[in-house]
């Protein structure tokens, strides 16, 4: 019988191996949206790049489907050989873990992060016929009609309802929620005057503002936001330590080899680098992230479930 050092020498040298091969047939890139959206043009960006440097195609699939879960779980139980990976968001990644009673898979435990690519600010926007003009104003009419301001949003728990409810709780202000099924349904009922106030992403919204379909008020990031400069801070504006941003990750199953998931987060930190990657990330409305250790990567993904747990705990939004 071989002494277990002998063993756990062979492993490791086969794992190594493995990874120098890997990958000797095409990657499935997961999107857990539908095309067009901000997660699959993330993707596409980096699917070419990641395909040229290794020597096989990075295949973007969207299967978009019941809030992100339908991809996510997928991805999850798929075989942890590197050939399956999720372009992840924070809401598989980080809100589904509170939102949902029964999860089929844990967020923490069964992905390990690749490369953490970007954040997705988000904007302020209310109708043109409300009577306000900066969050300030906001704030004071809200309180002067509690109850009689409604809000849109994309559904229960996702990124566009959780920005409000936090507001709301930092500001001390009652909005009704009203959820779409899509960001251009709650647009269109914003701008026809049905809903008066929504966090909506530069992505879609920045037209819109720019034709003077709706205003803006203000970010929700720490910093302006590259797509529209002139843009304060919430968190400037009177709402202090205000800061609700979505991300965006690109993760694998997790027992997936180290050796694999090495090489994999290697490529991604040297695309990242790319000043043509970081342009094309905020051409389509997005923050490039900076680089991160896997580490550093698990230890957020941990302190985002709770930071979202709370949010989705304090606002009663619950999936069966």
């Amino acid at each position: 019988m071989r002494p277990l050092w002998a063993i756990l020498f062979v492993l490791a040298a086969s794992a190594t191996a493995l990874a120098q091969d890997y990958p000797t047939r095409n990657v499935i890139f997961v999107v857990p949206t539908g095309a067009g959206a901000a997660t699959d043009l993330l993707a596409r960006i980096l699917a070419p790049q990641l395909g040229d440097r290794l020597g096989k195609s990075f295949v973007v699939e969207d299967r978009p489907g019941a809030g992100t879960l339908t991809a996510s779980n997928a991805v999850a139980k798929a075989t942890p050989d590197g050939y399956t990976i999720l372009m992840g968001t924070s809401t598989p990644l980080a809100i589904n873990a509170t939102l949902y009673r029964h999860l089929p898979y844990d967020p923490a435990k069964d992905f390990i992060p690749l490369g953490l690519i970007a954040t997705i600010p988000f904007v302020l926007v209310v109708n043109n016929d409300l009577p306000v003009r900066s969050v300030h104003e906001l704030i004071a009419y809200a309180k002067a009609h509690p109850g009689e301001l409604s809000f849109g949003s994309t559904g229960p728990g996702t990124p566009f309802h959780l920005n409000a409810e936090l507001f709301s709780a930092m500001t001390g202000i009652q909005m009704v929620h009203v959820p779409y099924k899509a960001v251009v349904d709650a647009q269109v009922d914003l701008m026809g005057g049905r809903i008066q106030v929504m966090f909506t992403d530069f992505t879609s919204s920045v037209p819109l503002i720019q034709a003077g379909k709706m205003r803006a008020l203000g970010v929700t990031t720490k910093t302006r936001a590259a797509a529209m400069p002139d843009l304060a801070p919430i968190s400037d504006l009177g709402v202090p330590g205000f800061n609700a941003v979505a991300w965006q990750m690109v993760v694998a199953p997790s027992a997936t080899p180290m050796p694999i998931v090495d090489k994999l987060h290697a490529e991604l930190e040297a695309i990242m680098a790319l000043p043509e990657t970081r342009n094309a990330i905020t051409r389509i409305g997005l923050v490039p992230a900076d680089s991160r250790s896997i580490e550093d990567l698990q230890a957020f993904v941990r302190s985002e479930i709770l930071r979202w747990g709370e949010i989705v705990k304090r606002s009663g939004a619950t999936v069966d």
